[in-house]
């Protein structure tokens, strides 16, 4: 009884893990999936996300470094406009929001005007306050994927920024053609409003992911994440950035809901 306990057990992890290397491996082969280079000539952010990655790095590993010597205090580093890149895929401003209210328009300005000494490259903004994109639109070089945080459909006291509702309205009324919207840190969200928002926005791509950390957030369950997931298939590339913290959590739980349902009904006999 033992070893066909072990063998159902290793059978259903098996196949679990299994379709998520699927899921992971498809990602990988879409358009704009990976990034090649970072790029940060402005740095810093007001919002104060409590799940923020960026601030605790630029406050401990980067303060070495004459760009965070303030850690995440908003800064341009002008030097780094003289970067140019050839046939990349840049994620500018991975280390703040270039469109929080508080950056001045001349700071925008000059990234933009460094991003047209590199016409062979895409550029990825990410905001939380898109309606900043508007202030651009006539600036706006025809290589960029402009981007917005939108975690979920509901509204979570978890930042300073714009609310999820006012980000999703920017989006829709967004006159560019390379829109892309990032779930990142998905939290729990109502299925069919959420879907419609993001049908809505009409992107060209959307990543999914959870927390880097645990940061005690209202996340859904993997499986629901996973069923979002497949709903955005049928219009839209995704990519998958980082499954559930709970993986091995949700797998075990699985397990042991399928061995009382094998044991209940005595199927082992069944089961190979």
């Amino acid at each position: 009884m033992e070893v066909m306990r072990f063998a159902v057990y290793f059978f259903l992890i098996s196949s679990l893990e299994k379709r998520q290397n699927e899921i992971q491996s498809e990602a990988k082969n879409s358009m704009f999936e990976k990034i090649d280079k970072t790029w940060n000539p402005v740095i810093g952010c007001l919002h104060n996300c409590t799940y923020c990655w960026a601030r605790n790095l630029a406050e401990t590993r980067l303060t070495h470094m004459e760009k965070y010597k303030d850690g995440f205090k908003p800064d341009i580093a002008e030097y780094e406009l003289k970067k140019t890149f050839r046939k990349q895929y840049v994620f500018a401003c991975d280390m703040g929001d270039l469109f929080g209210d508080w950056v001045p328009k001349e700071w925008v300005l000059k990234v933009l005007e460094a991003i047209r000494n590199s016409p062979s490259s895409y550029f990825l903004f990410l905001t939380k306050n898109p309606k900043r994109y508007f202030e651009f639109l006539e600036e706006f070089p025809e290589n960029l994927v402009l981007g917005a945080t939108i975690e979920t459909n509901r509204e979570y006291k978890v930042s300073n920024a714009p609310s999820v509702a006012e980000r999703y309205k920017c989006m829709v009324n967004l006159p560019y053609k390379r829109k892309l919207v990032s779930i990142e840190p998905i939290m729990d969200f109502d299925p069919e409003i959420f879907l419609n928002w993001l049908k809505r926005i009409s992107p060209f791509a959307v990543h999914v992911g959870y927390a880097n950390r645990n940061q005690h957030l209202a996340e859904p369950s993997l499986n629901k994440t996973l069923e979002l997931i497949a709903e955005l298939r049928n219009f839209t590339k995704v990519k998958i950035l980082r499954l559930s913290n709970n993986w091995v959590v949700e797998k075990t739980l699985q397990y042991f809901r399928l061995l009382n349902f094998f044991e209940s009904r005595n199927l082992y006999k069944y089961a190979f």
